[in-house]
C-alpha cells in the first residue's frame, strides 16, 4: 500500500474509534438510567433498543433512496458521506445536554437514536471504503485494523464515562445528578465535529462509482449476503447483549454482588476482549517474516492486555482478579493459530468456543462464570470483518446496496439485548444468558455453509482474506 493510502487508512478508521466509545459507553448509561428512572432490566435495555434500532432505520431508509432514486453515495462520494454522518452524530451528542436539563428519558433515547443514524451512514460508507483502499485479499485484515481502534474505544468508553459519572458516587449518595452527562457528550460533539473537519481536508481518495445501478433487489440474489445479513444479526445482538446485561449480573451474589459504580473494570474488560482479537487479527497487514508474525500473534494480545489493565489501575479500580483472565486470552492465542486467518474457518471455530465458554459460565457462578461470559468477547473480536468479507464477496456493482443491508442488521443489538433483559427479569440475569448460545450456533452454521455458497460461485472462500 502506497504512503498516501497509508495515510488515507489512518484517517479513515478514526471513524471507528467514536462508534466504539459511544457503543459501549451505552453499557453505563444503561444501569444509570434505570436507577434514576426507575426502570426494569427490560426498560433500562432501551437505551440498547433505541441506539441499534437507529441503524435498521437509517439503512432501510438509504436502502428505499439506492432504490427507487440510486444510490446517493455512489452520487456524492463516499468522503461527503462520512462527513455528514460525523456532524449528524455530533448533534445527537449535544442533545445530551437538553435531555439532561429535562430529566427527560425519551428524550435521552432520542438523541441515541440521532447519534446511531449518523454512525449508520459511518458504517455504510467506512467497511467497504476500508476494503477499496487497498487489495480486496486482505480487506478483511484492514478492517480487523480498524476494529482494533473501535475496540480501543469501547475498552476506554466505559472507562472514562464511568469516572465522569459514578466518580462522586464512592460516598454513599444515593442521587444521582443527571447534569454530569451533560460534560461527555458535549466533549465528545466536539470531538465528533474535529473528525468531520480532519476527514474533510484528508486525503482520501473521492471513490464513487460510475457503474449503472439498477433499481433492483439485485445484492438478495446473493445467498452469502442474504445469509450474512442474518449473521450480522445475530453476531451484533449477541456482542451487545453480552456487555449490556453484565451490570445486572454483576449484581447477583453468586457472581460478583457489586453496585452499578464497580461494573466498570468489567465492562471494559468485556470491550477490550474485542480489542485484544481485533489487534491481533490486524497483524497480518503489516508485511512482517514468518517468526515475526508467530511472535507477534502472541505478544500483541497481551500488550492489548496490558493496555486494559492501566487504563483501569490509572482509575483506581480493583483489577486484582484480572490475572485469572489470562488463560482465556492463551485459549484465544490457540485457537487464532488453528484458524490460519482464514474468514470462513476462523468464524466455525470462534463460535464452537463461544458455544462453550456460554454453557460453562451456566453452569457455574463466580469468577468462572463471568470470566466465561466475558471472554466471549474475545471470539467476537474478529467475527465482523469475517462475516462482512465474506458477505459481500463478489457482488460487484451492488456492493454498496449489500452492506447497507448488512448494517440494517444491526437491528440485532437493539432486539436481543431488550430480550435477554425480560428473560432476565422473568427468572434472573444468570439465567438469561442462554440467549447467547442460540446466536452463537447461527453463526457456526454461516461459516460452514458459505463457503460451499462461494464455491458454487466459483469463489475461494479462504481466498477471500488470504
Amino acid at each position: 500500500m502506497s504512503k498516501s493510502r497509508v495515510s488515507s487508512l489512518i484517517a479513515l478508521i478514526s471513524v471507528f474509534f467514536f462508534w466504539g466509545f459511544v457503543a459501549a459507553s451505552n453499557d453505563i448509561l444503561t444501569p444509570l438510567f434505570k436507577e434514576v428512572f426507575h426502570l426494569s432490566q427490560f426498560g433500562a435495555q432501551l437505551v440498547q433498543h433505541a441506539f441499534f434500532l437507529s441503524y435498521f432505520i437509517g439503512s432501510l431508509v438509504y436502502f428505499l433512496i439506492s432504490y427507487f432514486v440510486g444510490d446517493p453515495l455512489a452520487k456524492i462520494g463516499y468522503k461527503k458521506g462520512l462527513i455528514i454522518g460525523l456532524i449528524l452524530s455530533a448533534i445527537g451528542a449535544l442533545g445530551f445536554v437538553p435531555a439532561a436539563n429535562l430529566s427527560s428519558y425519551p428524550l435521552f433515547l432520542t438523541c441515541l437514536f440521532t447519534v446511531g443514524l449518523g454512525f449508520t451512514l459511518l458504517q455504510i460508507v467506512a467497511n467497504p471504503y476500508v476494503i477499496a483502499l487497498g487489495d480486496s485479499s486482505t480487506g478483511s485484515h484492514r478492517l480487523n485494523l480498524a476494529g482494533g481502534l473501535n475496540s480501543f474505544g469501547t475498552t476506554i468508553g466505559p472507562v472514562l464515562l464511568s469516572f465522569a459519572l459514578f466518580g462522586q458516587m464512592n460516598t454513599g449518595t444515593i442521587h444521582i445528578d443527571l447534569s454530569m452527562v451533560k460534560l461527555p457528550y458535549t466533549i465528545l460533539c466536539c470531538m465528533l465535529l474535529l473528525c468531520a473537519l480532519v476527514i474533510s481536508v484528508s486525503k482520501l481518495p473521492p471513490i464513487t462509482t460510475h457503474e449503472h445501478t439498477e433499481k433492483s433487489l439485485g445484492a438478495l440474489k446473493y445467498p452469502q449476503l442474504t445469509l450474512g445479513m442474518l449473521a450480522i444479526f445475530f453476531y451484533v445482538g449477541v456482542e451487545v447483549s453480552i456487555g449490556s446485561n453484565l451490570a445486572q449480573l454483576l449484581k447477583m451474589p453468586s457472581i460478583k454482588g457489586i453496585d452499578t459504580d464497580k461494573i466498570s473494570p468489567y465492562v471494559a474488560l468485556f470491550w477490550g476482549s474485542l480489542m485484544i482479537g481485533r489487534w491481533r487479527g490486524a497483524i497480518t497487514i503489516f508485511n512482517l517474516s514468518k517468526m515475526w508474525k508467530n511472535v507477534m500473534n502472541i505478544v500483541v494480545p497481551f500488550i492489548a492486555f496490558g493496555v486494559i489493565c492501566g487504563v483501569n489501575y490509572m482509575r483506581h479500580s480493583d483489577i486484582s482478579d484480572y490475572i485469572y483472565y489470562i488463560p482465556f486470552i492463551v485459549l484465544a492465542i490457540i485457537i487464532f493459530f488453528i484458524s490460519r486467518d482464514k474468514p470462513a474457518l476462523t468464524l466455525i471455530l470462534f463460535s464452537c468456543v463461544a458455544i462453550v465458554l456460554v454453557v460453562i459460565g451456566l453452569c457455574t457462578t463466580g469468577t468462572l462464570a463471568l470470566f466465561s461470559f466475558i471472554s466471549c468477547g474475545l471470539f467476537c473480536s474478529v467475527m465482523w470483518p469475517c462475516i462482512f468479507t465474506l458477505a459481500i464477496a463478489g457482488l460487484g456493482k451492488f456492493t454498496t446496496q449489500g452492506s447497507s443491508l448488512l448494517v440494517m442488521m444491526i437491528l440485532g443489538g437493539a432486539l436481543i439485548p431488550p430480550l435477554q433483559g425480560k428473560i432476565g427479569d422473568y427468572f434472573n440475569a444468570h439465567v438469561a444468558y442462554c440467549i447467547p448460545l442460540f446466536c452463537y450456533a447461527y453463526l457456526a452454521f454461516y461459516g460452514w455453509k458459505v463457503r460451499s455458497v462461494l464455491r458454487s460461485q466459483g469463489i475461494d472462500a479462504d481466498a477471500v482474506e488470504a
